[in-house]
C-alpha cells in the first residue's frame, strides 16, 4: 500500500473482500426491506380504519350543522375545508405510490424493492429538483399552509401541523451538516423505504384530520346528561396486591357527581349500598389468594320512575411477595466501556424511590428506577439492589453485566458505507465520517485522521475529516472507474477513542 500500482493478485484479494462485505450487507438489508414492507402494510391498514372514523366524524358534524346551524354551521365549513385539502393531498400521494410500483409484478416482494432509481430520477436532476420533485415539495407546503389558514396560528394544532409537514432543511446529527429536506428523506433510499415514508405521510394526514375534527366536535360537543350515558368505573389504589393485603379503591361514575346517590349497589354478588360515600362506592375487602380476581357489580338509579342499571367491571391480580428485583439493560444485554449505559431497576410492589441501588465495576448515577452506569476497565459490572417490603422483609438482589468495548465502526462518505460511487468533485469536498449503523446508542463520532490511497500515487495521511491539499492533488490524477481507498481511520465516539474503523472505498464516476 506504500505506492505503485496494485498487483493483479492484490486486486483479486481486495475484490473478494468487498464481495464478502457486500454479501453480508445484502443479507442484513433483505431483513430491513421486509421490515419496511410489513410496516407499510400496517400503516395502510390503519389509514383505512382512520378514514372510516374520520368519515363518521364528518357525517356526525354535518348532521349537527343541519340541526343547529348557528352552533355547528361554521365548524362544519371548517371541517369541509380540512376534508377537501386532505383528500386532494392524500390522492396525490396515492398516485405517486402507484407510479413507484407500476413496474412491479408482485407489490409485496419487499426484498426486491431495494432499488433507488425511481425517486432519484423522479425527484432529482443533478444538484437540483425535477419538476415532479418541486411539485412534491409544493404539495406539502401548500397543504401545511392551507391547514394553518383554517385552524389559525394560535391553535393548539399549529405546532403539530408544522412539525408533521415540515420541509425545512435537516441537520445530520452525525456529521453536523445541514441537508435539504427532500434529499435527506428520499435521495438514495430503497424503494420500499420511500414507499413506507409516503404511507406514513398519508397516516399523518389522516391523524391530523382526526385530531382537528375531533376538536371541532369537542368529543361530539354535547354529551347527553341522561343516566343512560353513565359508565361505572372501578378505580383501585393498586393494580396488583400481595396475598393477605386488602384491596382498596373506589367505584365512581363516568360523570362524577358527589350529590348523586344510587338506590342500590351490588358488588361481587353482595349488597354494598352502605359502602356508598360522596357518590363513590368504597372498596375494602380481602385480596384473596394469588391469581387474577374480578370486581363487578351494578349501580341502580331511578329516573322518571324507571330503574336504570349502570354496570361496572374490572380485574386485578394478586401476586406473591417478590424475592428479587427485576433489573434489565435498556439497550442490550451488555454494557459498553466509555458510555453511559441506561439501566432500569424495579421491584414489584415497591416504589422506585424506596430502592437502594449501588454498583461495582463502574460509576452509577441516576435515581427513581432510571440509572446509567459508565463501566471501568474490568470485564464485569454488577448492580446491587436492596429494599424493605411493606411486610418488613428485606430483599437483596444483584445483576451482573459483561463489559465490552464499543464495536468497530464503518468509514463512510455521505452516510454511505462499503463501496460508494460518486464523482471526483464530490469526494474532494465531502467530509470523511464513520458510523455504527446497527448500534443502539446515540453516538457523536468524530474523525480525527485517515489515510487515502489513490491508484498510482503514494498513500497520504490526512489530519482532520476532509481531504488536504495534497490529498486533493493526488485525487485529481485519478480517472473514472478508479477506486480510492480510505483506511486507518482514527475516530472517537462521545470522546472515547474507537479501537477500529473499517475502511470505505470510493469508485469514481468521472
Amino acid at each position: 500500500m506504500a505506492g505503485g500500482k496494485v498487483s493483479a493478485r492484490q486486486k483479486m484479494i481486495n475484490l473478494m473482500y468487498l464481495v464478502f462485505i457486500a454479501m453480508l450487507a445484502m443479507q442484513m438489508d433483505k431483513e430491513v426491506l421486509s421490515a419496511f414492507g410489513f410496516m407499510n402494510e400496517k400503516l395502510e391498514t390503519n389509514n383505512i380504519s382512520t378514514t372510516e372514523k374520520n368519515n363518521a366524524a364528518y357525517a356526525n358534524l354535518a348532521v349537527k350543522a343541519s340541526e343547529q346551524s348557528a352552533k355547528f354551521g361554521e365548524l362544519n365549513k371548517q371541517a369541509k375545508k380540512i376534508k377537501d385539502y386532505s383528500a386532494d393531498f392524500y390522492a396525490y400521494l396515492a398516485d405517486l405510490k402507484t407510479k413507484m410500483t407500476a413496474d412491479l409484478e408482485d407489490k409485496k416482494a419487499y426484498e426486491s424493492m431495494d432499488k433507488t432509481e425511481f425517486l432519484n430520477s423522479y425527484f432529482f436532476i443533478g444538484d437540483k429538483y425535477t419538476k415532479e420533485g418541486q411539485e412534491f415539495l409544493n404539495k406539502i407546503d401548500s397543504y401545511r399552509t392551507n391547514l394553518m389558514n383554517v385552524v389559525g396560528e394560535d391553535s393548539k394544532f399549529a405546532s403539530t401541523i408544522k412539525d408533521r409537514f415540515s420541509t425545512a432543511p435537516v441537520k445530520n446529527s452525525k456529521t453536523g451538516l445541514t441537508v435539504e429536506w427532500l434529499n435527506a428523506r428520499y435521495e438514495g433510499f430503497p424503494l420500499v423505504a420511500s414507499l413506507t415514508n409516503l404511507t406514513q405521510m398519508q397516516a399523518d394526514i389522516k391523524n391530523t384530520e382526526a385530531d382537528i375534527v375531533s376538536a371541532l366536535l369537542g368529543g361530539q360537543m354535547e354529551e347527553a346528561l341522561s343516566l343512560n350515558n353513565y359508565t361505572g368505573i372501578v378505580r383501585l389504589n393498586k393494580s396488583a396486591y400481595f396475598a393477605g393485603e386488602r384491596v382498596t379503591g373506589e367505584v365512581v361514575l363516568g360523570r362524577y357527581d358527589a350529590s348523586l346517590v344510587p338506590d342500590k349497589v351490588t358488588l361481587n354478588g353482595a349488597d354494598a349500598t352502605k359502602s356508598v360515600k360522596n357518590g363513590q362506592v368504597i372498596i375494602d375487602m380481602p385480596a384473596g389468594n394469588v391469581g387474577q380476581k374480578e370486581i363487578k357489580g351494578t349501580i341502580f338509579f331511578t329516573e322518571n320512575g324507571e330503574e336504570i342499571p349502570v354496570t361496572f367491571e374490572s380485574k386485578y391480580s394478586v401476586i406473591a411477595e417478590p424475592s428479587s428485583a427485576v433489573v434489565s439493560a435498556d439497550k442490550m444485554n451488555v454494557v459498553y466501556r466509555g458510555l453511559d449505559n441506561p439501566i432500569s431497576v424495579s421491584l414489584p410492589g415497591v416504589g422506585d424511590n424506596n430502592l437502594n441501588v449501588s454498583a461495582s465495576g463502574g460509576n452509577l448515577s441516576g435515581s427513581n428506577g432510571k440509572y446509567s452506569i459508565r463501566p471501568g476497565s474490568g470485564n464485569i459490572a454488577t448492580i446491587n439492589v436492596s429494599a424493605k417490603l411493606s411486610s418488613g422483609k428485606t430483599v437483596n438482589s444483584k445483576a451482573t453485566f459483561r463489559i465490552k468495548d464499543i464495536p468497530a465502526a464503518m468509514g463512510s462518505v455521505r452516510e454511505q458505507y462499503g463501496v460508494v460511487r460518486m464523482p471526483t468533485s464530490g469526494l474532494a469536498n465531502a467530509p470523511i465520517a464513520a458510523g455504527l449503523p446497527d448500534f443502539e446508542f446515540d453516538l457523536t463520532i468524530r474523525v480525527q485522521s485517515f489515510k487515502i490511497k489513490v491508484p498510482g500515487e503514494l498513500t497520504i495521511i490526512v489530519n482532520g475529516n476532509t481531504l488536504s491539499a495534497a490529498a486533493k492533488k493526488a485525487l485529481s490524477k485519478a480517472g473514472r472507474g478508479d477506486q480510492i481507498n480510505i483506511y486507518d481511520i482514527v475516530a472517537t465516539a462521545n470522546g472515547v477513542p474507537l479501537k477500529k474503523v473499517l475502511p470505505v472505498t470510493i469508485e469514481l464516476t468521472n
